[in-house]
C-alpha cells in the first residue's frame, strides 16, 4: 500500500460524484452545541483517565460512533449528521478536547504541582493552552506538505474513516469493519494491544518491522540479556541520535520540494517555501511561549541573562524537536511516545544544569507539544480520505478549515475544563503517573555516566536514521518502540505484518480496501473495549 489507502472506486461519500458536495460550517447551530457538549464530557473524561490511570482514550472513533447513531435517530433535525462532514467534525471536536485536557494540559500543570512548585502551576497553564494551540495550528499548516503529506499513513485517522464509511453505506466494507471490532474485542480481552496489530495493516512497511523490533527488544532485554536498556539509558540516546537527523532530514526535504516543480494537488499543494515559513513561524512562536512561561514564573530573577537566554532557546528547540518526533511517530506507526520524548529533553536540560523551578517549566512545556500536532494529523487524515483524497482540492481545504475551527474549539473547550477543575484533582494529590516520573528525574539530578550513554547510544541511533531516510524513519521507529514496555505490542505488530505479507503475496493490492477497513475495525475495536474497560474502573 506504500502508506496510503486505496478509495475503491464504488466507495461514495454520501453525495454522487459529480454533485457539488455539501459545503458544511462548525457554526451551524445544531452541529455546534453537538460538539460542544461531547468536548465537555471528553475532556472531563480525558482528565480522569490520565490521572487515575496514566492513559488517555482515543475518542476519534467514540466521537464518530456517537455521531453515527445520532443521525439514526428518525427525526428531520437529525439526519443532517448524516452528511459525513459534520460526523467527522463532531469527532475532531471531542478528539481535540480530549487529547487537549489530558495530555497538553494535565500532565503539563502536574510537573509543578508533583516537584512541590504549585506556584508555577499558573504560569504553566498559560505556557501549555498557548503551546497547545501552536501546536495543533502548527500540523494544520504542515498538512499536505512532504513531511507531513496527506497520502500519509496516519492510522488511526484512517480507523476513524473506516468506522465513518461503514456506518454510513454497510455491506462488505461494514462486515469487514465488523469483523475488525470483534477482532480488537476480542485481542483487548486477553490483553493484546491491538491497535497494534491493526496499525500493521495500514503502515510503511519499513518502519513498522524497526517498531515492532524495538518493543520486543525493550520487552525482552532483562529476562534475556539482563540489561535493563531503558535504566541505561540506551532508547533515549538513540532518540537523541535519530531525532537530531530527522530534524536534518525534514529541513532537507524542505529545501528539495523548494527546489521541486512536482504540484501534485493530492499531497503538495504545500510549497516548500510555505512549509520552511511555517516551521520558523512556529519556531519562534514557541521561544516567545518560552519568554512568557519565563516572566510569569519569575526566572528573569532567578536566572542569569545567559542562562535565561540559553534556557528560552533550548526550551524552544525542545519542544519544536519533540513536536516534530511525535508528529513523525505517529504518522508511521499511529503510536507516539510523547511522554518519553518529553523526558529525553527533560534528561538533557538536567546535564545541562538548569535549576529545578527552569526544569519543571521545561518538561511541562516539552510534553505539552506534539499529542496535539499528531491528534490534529489523525483528524485530518480522517477528513482527507471521508473527502475524496484531495480529487477537489477547494473542497478538501475548505474542510479542513472547518476542522481547524472544531479543534480549536474543542482545544479551548479543554482549557476552560481544565482551568474550572484541575485543582479537584490537585487537592486530593491526584496527579497524572509520568508527572512523577519526571520529578523523581529532577530529584536525581545527572551524572556523567547518564550523559555518556546518551552520546554513545546516539551514534548508532543517527546511523540508523541516516541509512533508512525521511520515507522510512527507521531511527526513529526503532528507538519509539524501544521506549514503550509492551512485549505483546510488538509480537502484534510483527504478526500483523505477517498475515499482511502473506495476503499481499497470494491476492495481491485489489483486496487492500477489505483489508483497511478489518484494519479500522481492529483499531476501533481496541478503543472501544479499552475506553468501556476504563470507565468502569473509574467507577469501582
Amino acid at each position: 500500500m506504500k502508506g496510503s489507502i486505496d478509495m475503491p472506486a464504488d466507495l461514495d461519500t454520501s453525495v454522487p460524484a459529480d454533485s457539488p458536495r455539501p459545503r458544511v460550517s462548525f457554526f451551524e447551530p445544531l452541529l455546534l452545541v453537538v460538539s460542544m457538549a461531547l468536548s465537555v464530557l471528553g475532556a472531563i473524561i480525558g482528565m480522569q483517565l490520565i490521572v487515575s490511570l496514566g492513559i488517555s482514550a482515543n475518542t476519534s472513533i467514540i466521537g464518530a460512533l456517537i455521531a453515527i447513531v445520532f443521525s439514526r435517530i428518525p427525526l428531520q433535525v437529525t439526519r443532517r449528521f448524516r452528511v459525513l462532514e459534520r460526523q467527522n467534525l463532531v469527532q475532531t471536536a471531542i478528539s481535540s478536547a480530549t487529547f487537549g485536557a489530558a495530555n497538553s494540559l494535565m500532565i503539563p500543570l502536574g510537573v509543578p504541582f508533583a516537584m512541590g512548585m504549585p506556584e508555577l502551576v499558573t504560569p504553566m497553564l498559560i505556557g501549555a493552552i498557548a503551546a497547545m494551540l501552536v501546536d495543533g495550528a502548527m500540523l494544520y499548516h504542515l498538512f499536505g506538505s512532504k513531511i507531513f503529506p496527506a497520502t500519509g499513513t496516519w492510522p488511526a485517522g484512517v480507523a476513524t474513516a473506516e468506522a465513518i464509511w461503514a456506518g454510513d453505506q454497510g455491506g462488505r466494507k461494514a462486515a469487514f469493519l465488523g469483523l475488525g471490532v470483534a477482532a480488537g474485542v476480542a485481542g483487548a480481552i486477553v490483553g493484546v494491544p491491538m491497535s497494534a496489530f491493526g496499525a500493521a495493516f495500514l503502515g510503511n512497511l519499513a518502519a513498522l518491522p524497526m517498531f515492532g523490533i524495538g518493543l520486543l527488544i525493550r520487552g525482552y532485554s532483562i529476562p534475556l540479556l539482563h540489561v535493563d536498556i531503558a535504566a541505561a539509558y540506551i532508547p533515549h540516546g538513540l532518540m537523541i541520535g535519530a531525532g537530531i537527523v530527522a530534524l536534518f532530514q525534514v529541513a532537507r526535504e524542505i529545501h528539495r520540494s523548494r527546489a521541486s516543480n512536482d504540484t501534485d494537488p493530492r499531497n503538495l499543494e504545500m510549497s516548500g517555501a510555505r512549509a520552511t515559513r511555517v516551521l520558523s513561524g512556529g519556531f519562534i512562536a514557541y521561544m516567545l511561549v518560552a519568554l512568557l512561561i519565563s516572566v510569569l514564573a519569575g526566572h528573569i530573577t532567578e536566572l542569569s541573562p545567559g542562562m535565561l537566554v540559553g534556557f528560552i532557546i533550548y526550551a524552544a528547540l525542545a519542544a519544536y524537536a519533540h513536536e516534530l518526533i511525535v508528529g513523525i511517530a505517529a504518522m508511521h506507526s499511529g503510536w507516539f511516545p510523547a511522554f518519553a520524548v518529553a523526558l529525553i529533553t527533560l534528561t538533557i536540560g538536567i546535564v545541562i544544569g538548569f535549576p529545578p523551578s527552569a526544569l519543571a517549566v521545561l518538561a511541562g512545556f516539552s510534553a505539552a507539544t506534539g499529542p496535539a500536532f499528531a491528534d490534529m494529523g489523525y483528524d485530518l487524515k480522517t477528513g482527507y480520505l471521508l473527502r475524496g483524497e484531495g480529487r477537489d482540492m477547494d473542497a478538501e481545504l475548505a474542510g479542513r478549515r472547518q476542522q481547524l475551527i472544531a479543534a480549536m474549539a474543542g482545544f479551548i473547550v479543554a482549557a476552560i475544563v481544565v482551568i474550572a477543575f484541575h485543582d479537584h484533582f490537585f487537592s486530593r494529590n491526584m496527579v497524572p503517573p509520568v508527572d512523577r516520573v519526571y520529578a523523581a528525574s529532577v530529584k536525581a539530578g545527572s551524572s556523567m555516566e547518564i550523559a555518556r550513554n546518551l552520546a554513545i547510544w546516539a551514534i548508532p541511533g543517527a546511523l540508523l536514521q541516516l541509512l533508512g531516510g525521511a520515507k522510512r524513519q527507521l531511527g526513529i521507529l526503532l528507538s519509539t518502540g524501544m521506549l514503550i514496555a509492551s512485549p505483546l505490542a510488538g509480537w502484534a505488530v510483527l504478526a500483523g505484518l505477517a498475515i499482511r505479507f502473506v495476503i499481499t503475496r497470494l491476492r495481491g493490492e485489489r483486496h487492500s480496501a477489505e483489508m483497511s477497513a478489518f484494519a479500522g475495525g481492529v483499531i476501533a475495536g481496541d478503543a472501544l473495549f479499552s475506553f468501556g474497560g476504563s470507565v468502569t474502573r473509574l467507577h469501582k
